[in-house]
C-alpha cells in the first residue's frame, strides 16, 4: 500500500534518517518508536504529503484514503460534537444533497435516455455514498463519540465549550468515523481515561484497514500491533512483533552488533600495526599499499550510543504509623458555576495502611482528582473525613504541579530551590536518573516540553524524604523510557503510594489495593489489579 523506499531527510544539519525503508501493508498494525526529535512525527507528515523528502521515494496508490490524527487539532467551532463528527466523512453530505435532487427528478416525467442517465448517476452516487459509510454515519458517529466518553447529553454541545482534552476526543473521533484505509495516529491515547482507552483498543482491534501509531501506552502497543518501525539514531529499522518483542530483539541486535564491532576492531588493529610495521621498508611496499586500500573501502561498525541508566539512591523514607490514612463516611459536593449541587461521592471508608499501593480508578469525572485533592488537603469533603495518619510527610503530585515552576529558572536551579540542603553533586546526579544530563540540566524551565516538566516535578518530590506518595496521573506525557523509570523509583520506594493512572502496565506492575470510584460510591478491592479486574469482571 504504502512503501518508504531509502528516504533521508534532514533540517539544516541535523539529519533525521539516511535511506531509510518501510512499507504498510493492507490490514497491518505497525507501532512507529523512538526518542523524542528523532523524526516520528516527521514519517506522518512525509507520508501525508506535509514534507517532502531529500533522497529516496515514497508511493501510494492515489485514491486511497488515509485518516491522520496528529496532537495540533485544528480550530472547531460554529458546529456540535456530532456534527463535527461527521464533517469527517468528506463528499457524504454532498453526495446524500445531489441523490436527493435526482430522487426528485426521478418523480416528473421524461424521456428514457434522459432517464437512463439520471438512473446511472444515481447508481454512481449511491455506490460512492455506501463505500463511504453514508447510510450508518449518524449511528457510528455517536458510537464513537460515547466510546470515547462524550454522552448523548453533549453530542448537541458547541465544539467551543469544550476543553482542550475533549477537543482532542472529537479529533480522534473524527478520524475514526472517516473509516480510512490507513490509519496514521500520533499518541491517541493521550487525554483518555482508562475506560476509553479500553474501548479504542477493542475499536482498532476490529478495525480492518491498516495503522501506523506512536504511543506511550506499552499495554496499548502490545495487545494491538504486530510490527515495531524505530526511527533512531538517524536509522529507520522494522522489527517484526510488539513492543516486548521489538525490546527483547533490540538488545540482542545491539549484542551482536557489539561483538562485530569488537572483531572488526581486532581486524583493524592488527592490519594497522602491520602498515605501521613495514611502510619505511620497501621490500614490503606492495602489501602495505594493498593493506592501506583494503582499510579504505571497509565501512566502520558504528554502534549506536546507549540510554544513559542511572541509578539513583533515593533517600530513606521516615517510618510512620501503619495507619496512613483513615476514610471515614467521606463526601463531596462541588458547586457548579450557576450555584448548583453536583454530587461526586458520598458515604465513602476506606483504609491505606503502611506499604499499600492504591490504584484510584473510574471514569472521568467520578471524582478521582478530587479524592486525592482531599487527601492532601487542597480541599475539603463535605461530610464526613480523610484523617492522614501521625508521622505522615506527603509527596503530592498534579498536573497544576507543572504549573508552579518558574519558567525563568533552570532545571537544575528549579530543582536546587525544592532541596536547599543538597549539594550540586547530588542535584546533578537526582537530574542524571530523570534523564537530564549535562547542557539538558541547563535548560530553562519556559522551554521544556509536558514530559520534560512532569520529570522535573517528580524529581523534586521524590528527592525528598516523603513517605507518603499521592500521585495524580504522573505518567501523562511521559515517553515509555520515562514511565519505566518511573515504575522502577516507586519500586524502590519504601513508603506508601496512592495514584491515578490510565497506564496499564504501570498499575499491574505496582497495585496492591484498588479504590474504584463509581455512581457516587467507593469500592476497595484487596489485590493486585489482574485480581481487580477479575472481581470487576464476575460482577
Amino acid at each position: 500500500m504504502i512503501h518508504l523506499s531509502n528516504i533521508s531527510k534532514q533540517y539544516g544539519n541535523k539529519i533525521l534518517y539516511k535511506n531509510g525503508t518501510f512499507q504498510i501493508n493492507a490490514g497491518e498494525k505497525i507501532g512507529l518508536v523512538g526518542p523524542n526529535g528523532a523524526g516520528k512525527t516527521t514519517v506522518f507528515r512525509i507520508i501525508m504529503g506535509e514534507e517532502g523528502i531529500d533522497g529516496g521515494h515514497i508511493s501510494k496508490p492515489d485514491r486511497l484514503v488515509v485518516g491522520y490524527f496528529s496532537q495540533n487539532i485544528e480550530e472547531m467551532k460554529g458546529r456540535s460534537a456530532i456534527e463535527e463528527v461527521k464533517t469527517a466523512a468528506g463528499d457524504v453530505p454532498r453526495l446524500q444533497k445531489r441523490m436527493q435532487e435526482l430522487d426528485a427528478l426521478l418523480a416528473e416525467p421524461m424521456d428514457d435516455d434522459r432517464m437512463t442517465k439520471v438512473l446511472e448517476e444515481y447508481g454512481e452516487l449511491q455506490a460512492e455514498f455506501e463505500r463511504l459509510g453514508g447510510y450508518d454515519l449518524d449511528a457510528r458517529a455517536a458510537e464513537i463519540l460515547t466510546g470515547l466518553g462524550i454522552g448523548p447529553e453533549d453530542y448537541h454541545r458547541p465544539t467551543e465549550s469544550f476543553s482542550g482534552g475533549w477537543k482532542m476526543r472529537i479529533a480522534l473521533a473524527k478520524i475514526l468515523a472517516l473509516n480510512p484505509e490507513v490509519l496514521l495516529m500520533d499518541e491517541p491515547t493521550n487525554h483518555l481515561d482508562l475506560e476509553s482507552i479500553i474501548w479504542l483498543e477493542e475499536w482498532l482491534t476490529k478495525f480492518p484497514g491498516a495503522i501506523l501509531m506512536t504511543s506511550h501506552d506499552r499495554d496499548f502497543m502490545n495487545r494491538l500491533v504486530s510490527k515495531i518501525v524505530e526511527v533512531a539514531h538517524k536509522t529507520i529499522t522494522p522489527y517484526s512483533g510488539n513492543y516486548d518483542f521489538y525490546e527483547r530483539e533490540k538488545a540482542v541486535r545491539h549484542e551482536q552488533l557489539v561483538a562485530a564491532a569488537k572483531r572488526q576492531d581486532d581486524m583493524l588493529a592488527k592490519e594497522e600495526e602491520f602498515i605501521a610495521r613495514f611502510a619505511a621498508r620497501a621490500s614490503h611496499a606492495a602489501q602495505v599499499q594493498s593493506r592501506v586500500k583494503k582499510l579504505e573501502k571497509i565501512d566502520r561498525i558504528e554502534i549506536p550510543p546507549d540510554e544513559k541508566e542511572i541509578q539513583f539512591d533515593w533517600p530513606a523514607s521516615p517510618r510512620g504509623g501503619d495507619e496512613v490514612l483513615k476514610i471515614e463516611n467521606l463526601g463531596k459536593i462541588w458547586k457548579t458555576p450557576e450555584g448548583k449541587e453536583k454530587l461526586v461521592f458520598k458515604n465513602a471508608n476506606a483504609l491505606v495502611k503502611r506499604t499499600d499501593r492504591v490504584a484510584v480508578v473510574g471514569v472521568n469525572g467520578a471524582g478521582k482528582s478530587t479524592l486525592l485533592k482531599i487527601v492532601t488537603g487542597q480541599t475539603d469533603g463535605s461530610e464526613g473525613q480523610a484523617v492522614v495518619g501521625s508521622s505522615i510527610e506527603v509527596g503530592y503530585f498534579s498536573q497544576n504541579s507543572l504549573d508552579v515552576l518558574d519558567p525563568n529558572a533552570t532545571v537544575i536551579d528549579e530543582v536546587h530551590h525544592h532541596i536547599p540542603n543538597s549539594s550540586l553533586g547530588y542535584v546533578r546526579n537526582l537530574l542524571g536518573a530523570f534523564k537530564f544530563s549535562g547542557e539538558d540540566a541547563e535548560k530553562k524551565i519556559s522551554i521544556l516540553s509536558g514530559g520534560e516538566k512532569s520529570r522535573v516535578v517528580l524529581a523534586t518530590i521524590l528527592a525528598r524524604p516523603v513517605n507518603f506518595l499521592v500521585l495524580d496521573e504522573p505518567t501523562n506525557h511521559l515517553d515509555i523510557k520515562s514511565r519505566e523509570l518511573l515504575l522502577d523509583a516507586i519500586k524502590r520506594f519504601s513508603g506508601t503510594v496512592m495514584i491515578v493512572s490510565h497506564d496499564r502496565h504501570f498499575l499491574r506492575e505496582i497495585t496492591t489495593k484498588v479504590f474504584e470510584l463509581d455512581r457516587h460510591q467507593l469500592t476497595v478491592t484487596e489485590g493486585s489489579w489482574d485480581y481487580y479486574l477479575e472481581k470487576k469482571a464476575s460482577r
